[in-house]
């Protein structure tokens, strides 16, 4: 049981990394239009669009979703252990 959970923890850990990693790639265009900077965009960009939905860029330059996004990632992943509990497993 104890073996999900651990695993729930380290992908939400290293998905935290993806989308730091990605914020930081935007600082430099030409490394977010390399073969690394297009896998992370796919990897990144459908839990990061519904953020920016709602959180508009702040003076159209600031992008604070990725901060909310962070924030919002831990209580994902331990609403699925929660969830997962409730099976048993």
């Amino acid at each position: 049981m104890s073996n999900i959970y651990t695993l729930i923890d380290y992908v939400a850990l290293i998905y935290r990394y993806m989308i730091l990693i990605y914020v930081f790639m935007s600082w430099l265009p030409s490394v977010r239009e390399s073969y690394v900077g297009e896998l992370l965009g796919r990897v990144v960009e459908p839990y990061l669009r519904p953020f920016r939905r709602i959180i508009p860029p702040i003076g159209g330059v600031m992008d604070l979703s990725p901060i909310i996004a962070l924030f919002a990632l831990w209580p994902l992943a331990e609403g699925l252990k929660k969830v997962l509990s409730l099976f048993n497993f």
